[in-house]
């Protein structure tokens, strides 16, 4: 191995190392606490938002609450679902789910928060439509214009070089081979077509795509993952007896039970459960800002229901698929434990590794349409409106082109980066920290008062 890549995987260590996670974390818990609990007091009312407004949604904006939502999921939920799962329990063993889930609770605050400011600072750009996001918080918010550049150019390295192409477009590539014998350059082909006929519309069509994907490819997944857990089902509560266990044994899967300690349990499962939901990375904010809504605290809300699908329930069924199926103990790492898991959960060679192979092209394909979509907004916020069209085309020569990369040294450098998107959108939240909390105590007690007058009048 050359020294670069080993300095890079030094760095990646680094970033991604207990610092940045005790960062993520504790902004998360700070605002869980400065908000009483916001994201299990107020969940019920944040899921009534979300169902609600399918369709209708009031105040100014290019898309609907909903499909903001969508757009955002489009990016989170992905290859992180499956394959990061799967190597946060090889590295740390069935307890590591117990600490993503943990990660998710805290991180539901860290979204609302980031949410909330991206509808509070966002604004038009020249060609009418609704922009916002870390750039513009840090800058209009906390008055940091170098800030906000910082977080704009590790973002757009993520969405060129990182989870919004290579990755991504290799899944989908490999997994049409395996489960199809698809010619690699016919689906290069057809990707590259879906993708540039859904981008080149814009947030609305991004939007309008990823509103009706999401919901049917995580209902899918999660169906296949519910009938692996009923095939199972005589198995499912020891399975979550040894999650609760080993989080605090720090059995490690890697040959069987030694442990590498209760520490790589909870770096490993924190750093995987923040990867697949980004949670504090600032990247839904972007969509969020797109969002018709007349009230920040409700697309705040609306949006942390995004951290709950994405890990509380997605990478739950993932998790807890693998345990009861014994997989975790496998030979087998990443998508290939995964699959192994729904073969021998459903008893069939051919359907288990196709679940898997379908559900890997679904989240990658829309986490392509997503990040395609932060990239134009950060794009925007740094060039203007007339850098769009050359960035959407040198997107979609990066998809056609990453497919047939096998470059780990790009994947590290898109791994380092999108860790530092976090920082500059930490200092934020924590610099606007009041916004956070006035804007939710007003929201609250004008909720309250309408209650109350309703009461009255019925």
């Amino acid at each position: 191995m050359n020294p670069l890549h080993n300095l890079l995987q030094a760095i990646d260590n680094l970033i991604w190392g207990p610092p940045l996670l005790i960062l993520l974390v504790g902004t998360g818990l700070y605002l869980t606490v400065r908000l009483g609990f916001i994201q299990i007091r107020h969940l019920p009312l944040a899921l009534s938002y979300v169902f609600s407004n399918k369709k209708n949604s009031n105040g100014s904006g290019d898309v609907s609450s909903f499909a903001a939502l969508c757009t955002a999921l489009s990016a989170t939920i992905g290859t992180g679902n499956i394959v990061g799962v799967a190597t946060a329990i090889k590295l740390g063993g069935p307890g590591a789910l117990l600490w993503m889930w943990l990660a998710a609770l805290f991180g539901m605050a860290t979204k609302y928060g980031e949410c909330l400011l991206a509808v509070k600072y966002r604004d038009t750009d020249s060609n009418g439509q609704m922009i916002g996001g870390p750039m513009y918080y840090l800058e209009k918010g906390v008055g940091s214009k170098w800030l906000a550049k910082l977080f704009a150019i590790f973002a757009l390295g993520v969405a060129c070089f990182g989870i919004g192409t290579f990755p991504q477009a290799n899944a989908i590539v490999d997994a049409a081979y395996l489960s199809f014998e698809a010619p690699r350059e016919l689906t290069v082909i057809i990707l590259t077509v879906l993708v540039a006929t859904v981008t080149l519309g814009g947030i609305k069509s991004i939007a309008s795509v990823a509103s009706k994907v999401v919901p049917i490819m995580a209902g899918f997944y999660i169906l296949a993952c519910l009938t692996v857990l009923t095939t199972q089902a005589e198995a499912l509560p020891a399975a979550v007896e040894l999650v609760i266990t080993s989080a605090f044994t720090g059995h490690a899967a890697a040959g069987g039970f030694f442990g590498a300690g209760i520490m790589l349990a909870i770096q490993s499962g924190i750093a995987r459960g923040v990867f697949s939901n980004e949670s504090g990375l600032g990247s839904a904010p972007m969509a969020a800002a797109a969002a018709k809504t007349d009230s920040c605290v409700k697309q705040g809300l609306t949006s942390m229901t995004g951290t709950f699908f994405d890990t509380i329930i997605i990478c739950t069924m993932t998790g807890l698929t693998l345990v009861v199926t014994g997989a975790w103990q496998s030979e087998y790492a990443g998508a290939e434990m995964t699959t192994f898991a729904f073969a021998s959960g459903l008893d069939s060679a051919y359907w288990g590794p196709l679940m898997v192979s379908v559900g890997l092209m679904f989240f990658a394909f829309t986490t392509i349409l997503g990040w395609n979509y932060y990239g134009e907004r950060c794009v925007t916020y740094l060039f203007g409106v007339k850098a769009i069209l050359p960035y959407k085309l040198f997107f979609l020569v990066l998809v056609a082109g990453g497919a047939f990369l096998k470059l780990d040294m790009i994947w590290l450098i898109a791994d380092i980066v999108n860790g530092l998107m976090a920082v500059p959108n930490l200092i934020g939240l924590i610099l606007l920290r009041e916004v956070i909390v006035t804007e939710t105590k007003q929201f609250f007690e004008q909720l309250k008062l309408s209650h109350a007058q309703s009461a009255q009048t019925a």
